[in-house]
């Protein structure tokens, strides 16, 4: 069998047979997903020895997942293959044009496949090198149920992506750091299992009842450096450019068609979280395996203290200078950090709008066949692409420079969850409500169907 007929015949979620499906369908398909998925996080893996995976938790935020479930994997075969594929592309060491829907199929299955195998490589990984130990007798079943569990990760977020809203990588993202944020603020139920103040409102409550000054600021400097966050995050996704648009057929009506700062979205620091979280699992796996730390990084406690995985981690800064813990060092890391997630958001920024019809060709064919055009511009797609060119390829630049920064520099403030964490949360919250607003407008106005594409 050639590759192109194995492509073509890989195992996935049948789409819909209606073009566009109605906003109560999406939901309900969303709803579905989301619930299994919670429920799937809470299924142990059968066979597990017991180990310390509360080093991992850091990942498994990042990851979407909770290690020793079912799910250990999470969203990181997904992830890994979408960078292997796209900085393969990018080198052209492989030729795939994505404008065209015969070469976007063989992009996707092509990702298909290269994610069954990270599934698979990553679950023998995992349990070979005693990340997620098996006990004597079960590895072979604990290898098989994270495999399972990978695979049902993959269909899930093909589920959302045909039948639900957004895409399910970024919804399991969101639904992970939710309830992990709702419990850093709230907990009140300690590592021991008994009653204590661990949340940070009840913290903070319970360090100004004590006069603790110091656990007072341990307290309220993350729930301020979050806030914040949020609310720059809110202005700069509200930041776009918008080009009016007219209609050739309906003379005297138009609309604006606005290119948002954040241009390639939440997906680069997705991108570059995950990266950097499977840096640091693999190298705390192989330092596991080898009984010593490698140039990947060693670490202590789960926390990195030497190698690569130490330039790139995050030591939150106000609280090393609250607890009069700070180091001249951890300084020189917050430079690394933050250049780590600059560069590589704005590298996969241009990937992911390369990859994924974002780029100002795609968008001309787009307009062109939806039967608009730029009033007092010939209609012609050179002419429209180089127009969009001009606000596209800077767009994605500083979007994905500025997402960067915005998430590095909120880990090291200490922002709950982390600052990639909230701020993909933010970012997913706020991208899945454009697509329930996109999909209101398309009901209200079928003429915009073809532009959406839906």
């Amino acid at each position: 069998m050639a590759i192109s007929d194995m492509l073509h015949n890989l195992p996935e979620v049948r789409a819909p047979k209606e073009k566009k499906l109605s906003f109560n369908v999406k939901l309900k398909w969303t709803l579905i997903i989301l619930v299994f998925y919670f429920i799937l996080e809470n299924i142990p893996v059968y066979g597990l020895a017991e180990s310390a995976l509360s080093r991992f938790e850091y990942l498994a935020i990042l990851l979407g997942t909770s290690f020793g479930s079912i799910i250990s994997l999470g969203i990181g075969p997904i992830v890994m293959a979408s960078i292997v594929l796209q900085l393969l592309k990018g080198a052209q060491i492989i030729n795939i044009d994505t404008t065209t829907a015969e070469g976007k199929r063989y992009f996707q299955a092509l990702q298909k496949m290269l994610v069954f195998a990270f599934i698979l490589f990553e679950a023998l990984v995992y349990v070979l090198m005693n990340g997620i130990a098996a006990m004597p007798g079960y590895t072979l079943i604990v290898i098989f149920q994270l495999i399972l569990g990978g695979l049902l990760i993959v269909f899930m977020d093909e589920v959302i992506h045909k039948w639900g809203f957004g895409s399910g990588v970024s919804l399991f993202i969101a639904a992970g750091i939710g309830w992990r944020l709702f419990s850093q603020l709230f907990q009140f139920i300690g590592p021991q299992g008994t009653l204590e103040a661990s949340g940070k409102v009840l913290a903070l409550v319970a360090s100004v009842i004590a006069g603790d000054s110091v656990g007072v600021g341990r307290a309220i400097y993350p729930i301020i450096t979050t806030a914040i966050l949020f609310i720059l995050v809110v202005f700069a996704q509200s930041l776009k450019v918008e080009i009016p648009l007219s209609f050739d057929r309906v003379r005297g009506y138009g609309i604006k068609w606005p290119l948002q700062f954040f241009y390639a979205s939440v997906m680069p620091v997705i991108l570059v979280s995950a990266l950097a979280a499977n840096i640091q699992l693999f190298a705390s796996l192989i330092q596991n395996w080898l009984g010593h730390a490698s140039f990947l990084g060693g670490f202590s406690n789960g926390v990195p203290v030497s190698g690569f995985s130490f330039w790139v981690h995050s030591t939150p800064i106000l609280e090393t200078i609250i607890t009069g813990s700070f180091r001249w060092i951890y300084a020189l890391q917050a430079v690394g950090h933050v250049l780590f997630y600059v560069i590589f958001s704005i590298l996969f920024s241009f990937f992911w709008v390369s990859t994924s019809g974002m780029d100002a060709r795609s968008q001309a064919r787009n307009i062109m066949s939806s039967g608009l055009s730029i009033p007092g511009f010939r209609k012609d797609e050179r002419v429209l692409e180089s127009i969009l060119s001009r606000y596209v390829n800077p767009l994605t630049i500083m979007g994905g420079a500025a997402v960067g920064l915005l998430a590095s520099v909120a880990d090291l403030f200490g922002a709950l969850v982390g600052g990639t964490s909230i701020l993909l949360a933010i970012m997913v919250i706020y991208q899945l409500y454009q697509n329930i607003a996109q999909q209101h407008a398309v009901d209200m106005n079928p003429a915009l169907r073809g532009f959406f594409g839906a």
